[in-house]
């Protein structure tokens, strides 16, 4: 798939000849090496990148070889822990991104239909999706009705990888990754409190359910509840926490946000005396693109944030 021909259309002359391309020859690289370089980059190692791409590691090491031939630099140093960045990597690396961008852009462009003048994609983890993003989405319709959008739900691992390769646009989530090329912003903070389905029972007991919330979330409530290291039940996600209880009666530490509906109706409590923590929320997007409708997308999410912000 050679969709690469596309950039003699659509990128800067001076952003080729920042990395040695010739715009006469630039077919000469393929979507897939650009790809597979930020699947390596990605993942730290040829073998977890061919079982991320679903190629053999000969395969990755043929096309990561084609592309340092043809930039003519090496781009990784390849030892026992996996395969690291040299100096020509790290300048690549931020060219690759904006590359597979445009690429990707110029993808979806060329396939909306007429009424679409962008597309864009936005990942979150699931507690995000209650009540919070849905209103996001609904009022980005109203404001721009001609920009496609796709949701989907991950958790920080997958859509830190997805915005590494360049498939996602914009991912918020509680803990990201620095990674280079990719800038992350502090949107809000969520409140963390303890909630159960039978108020009159005495917290705690063996209907308690951790949900892992993150490292920050683990060192707090390990200070905080040393004997509860090794809880009855786990869950890594609070949506599946909000449905056990539900179901079988128990407690767990949701969002205030997440949590306030069904206190509201009656199906949760909160547990008296019991602590809050905080739960940072950022969103992360590419550091150095220009493209105007990502600018309106991220502009629309801190409005979004300030509005949460005032709310707690």
């Amino acid at each position: 798939m050679r969709l690469i021909l596309e950039l003699s259309r659509v990128l800067d002359k001076r952003f080729l000849l920042d990395i040695n391309i010739d715009i006469s020859d630039i077919n000469g690289m393929d979507i897939d090496q650009i790809k597979t370089f930020l699947s390596v980059v990605a993942n730290g190692s040829f073998l977890e990148a061919a079982g991320r791409l679903y190629v053999t590691q000969s395969t990755v090491s043929t096309r990561i070889q084609r592309l340092e031939a043809y930039l003519g630099v090496t781009l990784f140093v390849r030892n026992r822990s996996g395969a690291v960045l040299t100096l020509s990597g790290h300048r690549f690396l931020r060219h690759a991104k904006s590359l597979l961008l445009t690429l990707e852009q110029a993808r979806h462009d060329i396939g909306l239909p007429s009424r679409f003048r962008a597309s864009i994609t936005v990942g979150t983890r699931i507690a995000l999706w209650e009540e919070l993003m849905p209103r996001w989405v609904g009022e980005m319709r109203k404001q721009a009705p001609d920009i496609s959008i796709r949701s989907e739900i991950g958790f920080e691992e997958d859509l830190m990888r997805s915005l590494v390769e360049g498939r996602m646009d914009v991912g918020i989530m509680y803990t990201p990754q620095h990674s280079p090329g990719l800038q992350i912003e502090h949107l809000f903070d969520e409140t963390l409190a303890l909630f159960t389905t039978d108020p009159d029972k005495p917290w705690p007991n063996d209907d308690y359910i951790y949900v892992e919330w993150g490292p920050a979330f683990y060192a707090l409530h390990s200070s905080r509840y040393p004997d509860l290291e090794s809880p009855p039940q786990t869950v890594n996600i609070g949506w599946l926490g909000v449905q056990l209880i539900l179901c079988n009666g128990g407690s767990c530490f949701l969002p205030t946000r997440m949590a306030e509906p069904l206190v509201q109706a009656g199906k949760l409590f909160h547990v008296a005396d019991s602590p809050q923590f905080r739960l940072p929320t950022y969103m992360v997007f590419p550091r150095n693109s220009d493209s105007i409708v990502l600018q309106q997308v991220l502009d629309s999410l801190r409005l979004l944030a300030g509005r949460q912000k005032a709310m707690n």
